[in-house]
């Protein structure tokens, strides 16, 4: 079986327990006053896992491609060695310091770090433009997270908001 179908398995299986755990743990556990509301908590969540389960069954009976020529874009595990796995492995590793760094350096700079930091990996050398994206992104998500949609979310260090 491919790699592909391998994942879709695994994705199926995590969308079934998921869906499981949606349908029933979830329900289960709701104030009788709330189970009379058309839109409950794990509504969300049903729709995630039908939708997770229709994709991955999807890829595992071959529905997503066509009968013609294999794909050159195809992952060859014997040619391993020549993907850009390092790259991978790198920027995972940045993904989790951005976790860690997160309450510490402060929202915005962490995702400032995080953002210009991930696109110099992935082989972005405009250091201008790069600079730029990265404070307007982080800048943006931050807003809409702590003034849009009114969630706390600390921008600066904790030495300086007092933490």
């Amino acid at each position: 079986m491919a790699l592909d179908r391998w994942l879709a398995l695994v994705i199926l299986l995590i969308c079934l327990a998921y869906g499981y755990a949606a349908y029933f743990t979830m329900d289960a556990l709701l104030p009788p006053i709330m189970k009379r509301s058309p839109i409950w908590p794990s509504s969300f969540p049903k729709v995630l896992a039908v939708g997770g389960v229709l994709l991955s069954l999807s890829i595992l009976l071959g529905l997503e491609k066509s009968p013609s020529k294999p794909d050159a874009a195809d992952i060859n595990l014997s040619r391993l060695h020549e993907y850009k796995v390092g790259q991978a492995v790198i920027l995972l590793a940045a993904m989790v310091a951005y976790a860690l760094l997160l309450r510490p350096l402060g929202f915005l700079a962490a995702t400032f770090l995080f953002l210009a930091g991930g696109s110099f990996i992935l082989g972005e050398r405009r250091y201008v433009v790069m600079i730029v994206v990265a404070a307007i992104a982080a800048g943006t998500v931050w807003y809409l997270v702590d003034v849009v949609l009114g969630i706390f979310l600390s921008p600066f260090p904790l030495f300086v908001s007092g933490g």
